[in-house]
């Protein structure tokens, strides 16, 4: 019995499992044609809190892998998602497009830095990020706004090495003022249940290419994890990590 065998949902995460950069990584595409094949159920999940759903998708078919927008969830959707259901009706953001949207989408309304103080500061992954950025969001918590974070991700892989994260832009808030923030990503479990929940329910796995989000997310469920030495994780760090995954491949095609 292989390792797709014994499971009926998958969850991926996408950089360092499905692509790096703008490069398909090895056996990706070929791992979800064959699962699908299978009648598998799928769900894309990631803490880049970036890109709409609809961008994730097109992401996706760039380097060669099929998915639908219903297959997707990300740390900006789960953010929305735990933020509407406490009635937050105002947010001060620091992020891009897809927690913007998702946010909106929920009903909660993004506000600048020259109103009155939001409900809620979010911080996600923002490449557009300053200081008067920064500083505003810091204000807004020093008079009372909750801290939320879509993640906390010091850093992503890319071509050229690792950059800074959405939690390298938290950290510069929380260490001004001194608030701990609500990290919806994982390692923390809102995103992956929801995750589960897109897919359908079932007997899960997750894959990813992360100790410390990924396969530690996992663990703190229960859930049984698959770690790919295709992103950050190297065998040197699973040897010396208290975090161990369930099983540990190559690539995606360890799945068969």
């Amino acid at each position: 019995m292989t390792i797709a065998d014994r499971h009926d949902a998958f969850l991926f995460d996408l950089d360092g499992v499905l692509y790096r950069g703008n490069e398909e990584v090895l056996g990706a595409s070929e791992a979800v044609a064959r699962l699908r094949g299978a009648g598998k159920r799928l769900s894309f999940v990631t803490n880049n809190s970036s890109r709409t759903p609809e961008a994730v998708v097109r992401k996706l078919a760039a380097v060669g892998v099929a998915a639908t927008v219903d297959e997707v969830e990300t740390s900006a959707m789960a953010t929305a998602e735990v933020l509407g259901a406490r009635g937050v009706r105002t947010a001060f953001v620091v992020g891009e497009e897809g927690v913007r949207a998702a946010l909106e989408g929920a009903g909660i309304a993004v506000v600048g830095a020259d109103g009155p103080r939001p409900d809620v500061v979010v911080v996600g992954w923002d490449r557009g990020a300053d200081y008067a950025k920064l500083a505003a969001a810091s204000l807004y918590v020093q008079r009372g706004a909750s801290l939320v974070a879509t993640n906390a991700d010091a850093s992503y892989p890319a071509p050229a090495g690792l950059l800074p994260g959405a939690g390298a832009l938290l950290a510069a808030v929380t260490t001004a003022t001194g608030a701990t923030a609500e990290i919806v990503g994982k390692p923390h479990p809102p995103l992956l249940r929801a995750a589960l929940e897109r897919a359908g329910g079932g007997r899960p796995l997750v894959i990813g290419d992360r100790l410390d989000t990924d396969i530690a997310g996992a663990a703190a469920l229960g859930w049984p994890s698959l770690l790919v030495l295709t992103g950050v994780t190297t065998r040197s760090d699973l040897e010396s990590s208290k975090v161990q995954p369930t099983y540990v491949g190559e690539d995606l095609l360890a799945l068969f």
